[in-house]
C-alpha cells in the first residue's frame, strides 16, 4: 500500500484494544489459526511450509527483516476486524478524521490570488463525510492517488474555503511533495 493507505490502517490500530502478537513465533501461530493452516502461511509469506513450522514450534525466532514486515502486516490486517470496523463505523458516521500533514499545498484560483505553492503544516478535523470517502475508497481498493485526490478535496472544502464561508471561486488543491502525514479518529 502507500502512504495513505498505510496512514488510514494506522489510525485505525489506535483503536485497538488488546496489542497484536509481537514475537515471529505468536505472529505465524496467530496466522496459523487465521489461514487454518500452514501451507497457506507458507504460500501468503512466500516461504516454506517446514519453516513456518519451525517459527511456530520456536526453532526459529529472528525472521529477516522484509519477512518481518511482511509478517507484521498480514498480522495487523487480521487482528481485532471487529474493533477496525467499528471505529471505521464511527469515524465515518460521527467522528469525523483529523489529518495532520506537513507537505507543499496550493491551488488552482482566478488571477491575482495567492496561489503559490508553498510547504504548510496542517491540522484539520475533517468531517464525517470525508471520513467514510477515504476508507469506502480504500476498501474498494483505490490508489494513493485517488485518496491523495480525496484528502485534496477536504483540504480545499473544510481549509481553504472554510465551509463555503471563503474563496468560492477556487477550483483544485495541489497536494505535493508530502513530508509528514498521519490521521486520527
Amino acid at each position: 500500500m502507500g502512504l495513505f493507505g498505510d496512514s488510514l490502517d494506522k489510525a485505525v490500530q489506535k483503536a485497538f484494544t488488546r496489542p497484536a502478537p509481537k514475537s515471529a513465533g505468536a505472529r505465524m501461530r496467530y496466522l496459523v489459526k487465521q489461514l487454518k493452516g500452514t501451507r497457506a502461511v507458507a504460500e501468503l509469506l512466500s516461504m516454506s511450509q517446514r519453516q513456518v513450522e519451525r517459527y511456530v514450534a520456536e526453532q526459529a525466532k529472528h525472521p529477516r527483516k522484509d519477512l518481518a514486515a511482511r509478517l507484521e502486516h498480514e498480522v495487523l490486517a487480521r487482528w481485532q476486524p471487529q474493533i477496525k470496523a467499528q471505529a471505521r463505523q464511527k469515524a465515518a458516521s460521527t467522528g469525523g478524521i483529523v489529518i495532520d500533514t506537513r507537505a507543499r499545498l496550493g491551488y488552482d484560483a482566478p488571477i491575482g490570488s495567492t496561489d503559490q505553492l508553498r510547504i504548510r503544516d496542517l491540522t484539520v478535523a475533517l468531517p464525517p463525510h470525508y471520513a467514510a470517502r477515504l476508507f469506502d475508497a480504500q476498501a474498494a481498493g483505490a490508489t494513493d492517488d485517488e485518496l491523495e485526490k480525496i484528502a485534496a478535496t477536504a483540504l480545499k472544502e473544510v481549509y481553504f474555503q472554510d465551509n463555503g464561508q471563503r474563496a468560492g471561486q477556487l477550483e483544485e488543491v495541489r497536494f505535493t511533495d508530502i513530508r509528514h502525514l498521519e490521521f486520527g479518529l
